[in-house]
């Protein structure tokens, strides 16, 4: 088991403390260079004036936000419930951790960017009331930039409309991850019950294997 292992724990540790200390330093570091000013305090609605730095021109800038919900900014306003359910997922993870191989280092590596995304976003709700995103993908960039044959009520939308942080894409990442390896070990679960006569005849074998 993954937790009466010393270098597995140490592994899990590391990989948690390394990504959770780059989402809050890069919080900080991004809140204290782009903040112009905050208006309102939670859990009254919170706006921002930020600067807006390109780092990556019409691919990636920095520009500061509070989000008050989760994710992608869905539930605004829930900022206990989502403290609530945090901590439950929270508890969950380290029991995953410790259900797990000792060798499953891949996985370790998963469920350290689970916790530190859910704890990295849960600091924030609990010190200032909402979660701190610097990171805008594609800034104004509209369907119709990339696609002008579609209607132009989808045209006029932005691609990617959300600021997020390091913890989001954490947890993002982490989804697509699992939800990516269910369908591969699926795949790989349907394939052994295939028969042999099946398995001829998708080589091209008209004739069955007599018995």
């Amino acid at each position: 088991m993954a937790c009466r292992s010393p270098a597995a724990v140490l592994w899990f540790l590391s990989a948690f403390a390394l990504l959770l200390t780059a989402d809050l330093v890069s919080k900080r570091v991004s809140f204290d260079r782009l903040l112009i000013r905050q208006i309102g305090t939670p859990p009254a609605k919170v706006d921002i004036i930020s600067h807006t730095v390109e780092f990556v021109p019409r691919v990636l800038h920095f520009h500061v936000t509070a989000n008050q919900g989760a994710v992608f900014g869905l539930g605004q306003g829930k900022r206990w419930l989502f403290v609530l359910v945090s901590t439950g997922a929270i508890g969950y993870l380290l029991f995953l951790f410790s259900t797990l191989h000792r060798k499953h280092w891949p996985t370790q590596l998963l469920l350290a960017g689970f916790l530190a995304g859910v704890i990295g976003n849960m600091w924030d709700r609990l010190t200032f009331g909402y979660v701190r995103d610097m990171l805008w993908m594609f800034p104004q960039i509209t369907w119709g930039d990339w696609l002008p044959f579609l209607p132009e009520s989808i045209r006029r939308h932005d691609v990617f409309p959300w600021i997020f942080n390091l913890a989001d894409s954490y947890l993002v990442t982490g989804v697509i991850v699992t939800i990516g390896y269910m369908l591969i070990a699926g795949e790989r679960k349907v394939a052994p019950h295939i028969s042999t006569d099946e398995q001829r005849l998708n080589k091209g074998e008209t004739q069955p294997i007599e018995k």
